[in-house]
């Protein structure tokens, strides 16, 4: 998917010309893995390059699919080129702060911290909390911010910005709800960012608002079936001298389109209807009563690109599906022993030309056999 990561990060790119953005949130999953590909690093390092370039800053927070210590790496100097990076515990309640408006006319500051992913068992203790759960590191992290944003307010206006990597639920308010878990993450109330100016958050792949200053953004792309209707975009924050903040929606255009198609092969193969697939990744799920013979290569005549083919017999003869020992225990000969093992791993029967094939195949075999 790398040309589709490339065609993202053109548009990111133009929108921050665009739209004169001052600073790009990234809230963590930054990669798909602890050690990823030298050519998806080298994207990211061009990414980076090109929206500095383009007059913005970058804060970034890792999520659970990164390595947050070789995402960490070279911070220090990287925040000199407008790069900030939120790895780590210790710089919870270190913010990345910018003036609003123009600089010099003391209408105050938003100040942008980063709460990267926090695995409870790993950094539960380094928090000085006793319960290793999602809530209570989380809810440590939220305070030591809040602590920070009350000191600062000591000198003037500061409108606090969070960027947290987490599962984050409406719903939970409760402690023995707590252990709910979405993706390996435990979710967190929402109540948890109340009274922060905007709260961007990374994990969930569906762009979505929890509340009116409390959005995920979600992925930039597609990554699996299930986000066929996702439509994906980001979130354009404007935040004025009075704190007010006002939200514009942002769309992506995806190089593919994903297309989940259901139905008989023929009908597939030969209906109009699905003529807006063809240019798309596709899941397929045949209803045929029997298995289509060479159903994969019949499916991508007309849809090249599906990537996932599966089987709901719809109507098919109702049997009592036996176990292949079963089958050779009851097995006649050894053609009736092959035919049904081309039944049981396929579930549908040998035509007459495969029967004639396998019975050509074993007349060989005893004839090389009788000349040994």
């Amino acid at each position: 998917m790398l040309e589709a990561q490339r065609n993202f990060v053109d548009q990111l790119v133009l929108l921050v010309e665009a739209k004169a953005v001052d600073v790009v949130l990234i809230a963590g999953d930054v990669y798909d893995r602890a050690l990823p590909g030298l050519d998806v690093v080298r994207l990211l390092d061009d990414a980076l390059v090109r929206i500095t370039q383009a007059g913005a800053s970058v804060v970034l927070t890792s999520g659970n699919h990164d390595s947050a210590i070789r995402l960490g790496f070279a911070s220090r100097l990287l925040e000199r080129g407008g790069v900030h990076l939120r790895t780590r515990v210790e710089e919870l309640d270190v913010p990345v702060v910018l003036p609003v408006g123009a600089e010099g006319n003391n209408l105050g500051h938003v100040a942008i911290y980063g709460i990267p992913y926090l695995e409870p068992r790993l950094v539960a203790e380094r928090l000085g909390v006793d319960n290793a759960s999602h809530f209570d590191v989380t809810q440590e992290a939220v305070e030591r911010i809040r602590r920070d944003v009350e000191h600062r307010r000591e000198a003037g206006p500061v409108y606090p910005v969070v960027l947290a990597h987490t599962f984050a639920s409406g719903g939970i308010t409760s402690d023995s709800e707590r252990d709910l878990s979405i993706g390996g993450l435990g979710a967190v109330p929402l109540d948890l960012f109340e009274g922060f100016t905007y709260t961007a958050l990374g994990h969930l792949h569906g762009r979505q608002e929890l509340a009116r200053n409390v959005r995920y953004s979600g992925s930039p792309l597609a990554y699996s079936f299930s986000e066929a209707k996702h439509h994906k975009g980001a979130w354009l924050v404007d935040i004025d001298a009075s704190g007010a903040v006002e939200v514009e929606e942002v769309r992506w255009d995806a190089p593919r389109t994903l297309a989940t198609l259901r139905g008989q092969l023929d009908d597939l193969l030969e209906s109009p209807d699905h003529a807006w697939a063809e240019g798309a990744y596709c899941q397929v799920t045949l209803t045929d009563a029997q298995r289509p013979a060479q159903a994969m290569e019949k499916v991508r005549t007309r849809f090249p690109d599906t990537l996932v083919l599966s089987f709901d017999p719809q109507g098919a003869e109702v049997r009592t599906k036996t176990s292949y020992s079963n089958r050779l225990a009851e097995a006649e000969d050894d053609l009736e022993i092959c035919c049904g093992f081309l039944e049981h791993v396929r579930e549908r029967a040998a035509g007459d030309a495969e029967e004639a094939a396998l019975r050509a195949a074993l007349e060989a075999v005893r004839l090389e056999e009788a000349e040994l």
